[in-house]
């Protein structure tokens, strides 16, 4: 789809199952991962829209899960984190933890070698490796020619996505859709209609999952064609968009930042 698009209605009345994305969707994304905070409002309109959708609400991210506790604190959620390879199915649940691989440390530390000290931040989040060149965007090719070499010395079945500011190293494993078929086989999510909010690359294959079960996939600030079937300008109106179907404003007007 294109991002220039006719407007759409607001969400129809129904039983709906929300999954979001932090980074680029929830928040703007910043040169590092630490820098970015989340405003009290943030967290008030999550907790009320968990509250109105009966907990159907979780996070799908590619943070890991301690870091995005950190960053929402007191505020817990359902999430999967590193793109499905951590899970936790309930707010106060145990956390279904993934541990990083020696051979991924090892290249990790190699890559921090050459480009840590460039601006660039070497993310190792367990089996995932985040390489982050916002700060140093010219620095992006070489970070993917980097982990794209690594591909052959690695063990089988690691794939590379580029993003939007950088390049991620991650398992065959690690898929949004993936997470997002696990949560809606659970209550309170079964026998609801998924909604899908994401900005980037990593998010196309939660698009098709939601695509396939009939839902709504919404890209943020689409850059190019994507597989979302609605696109959101940007984070404030994607704020707007959830304040205005999920929050205090659900019974009114407004819901037309939403672009098919």
């Amino acid at each position: 789809m294109k991002s220039e698009t006719d407007l759409t209605p607001r969400l129809p009345e129904g039983r709906w199952a929300l999954f979001l994305d932090i980074d680029g969707t929830l928040l703007e994304h910043a040169a590092h991962p630490d820098s970015v905070s989340v405003s009290a409002e943030l967290r008030l309109l999550l907790e009320m829209i968990e509250a109105r959708l009966g907990g159907a609400l979780a996070f799908i991210t590619g943070r890991s899960i301690a870091a995005v506790d950190r960053l929402f604190d007191p505020l817990k959620l359902r999430i999967a984190g590193l793109y499905g390879l951590e899970h936790r199915l309930t707010p106060d649940g145990e956390i279904e933890a993934a541990d990083e691989p020696a051979d991924m440390a090892a290249l990790a530390d190699e890559i921090e070698l050459e480009l840590a000290s460039k601006a660039v931040y070497v993310e190792r989040k367990g089996p995932v490796l985040a390489i982050h060149t916002r700060a140093a965007p010219h620095l992006l090719a070489r970070a993917t020619q980097l982990v794209e070499a690594a591909l052959a010395r690695l063990p089988k079945g690691y794939r590379v996505i580029a993003g939007n500011a950088g390049v991620e190293l991650m398992p065959l494993e690690a898929a949004k859709g993936a997470a997002i078929r696990r949560f809606m086989q659970l209550d309170p999510f079964t026998g609801r209609r998924p909604v899908f909010l994401g900005d980037d690359t990593s998010d196309e294959n939660g698009f098709e999952t939601v695509n396939a079960a009939g839902g709504i996939s919404i890209r943020v600030k689409p850059q190019g064609e994507t597989t979302a079937r609605f696109a959101i300008a940007d984070v404030i109106g994607a704020l707007a968009w959830l304040e205005a179907n999920f929050g205090d404003a659900a019974d009114e007007a407004g819901r037309d930042n939403l672009v098919a």
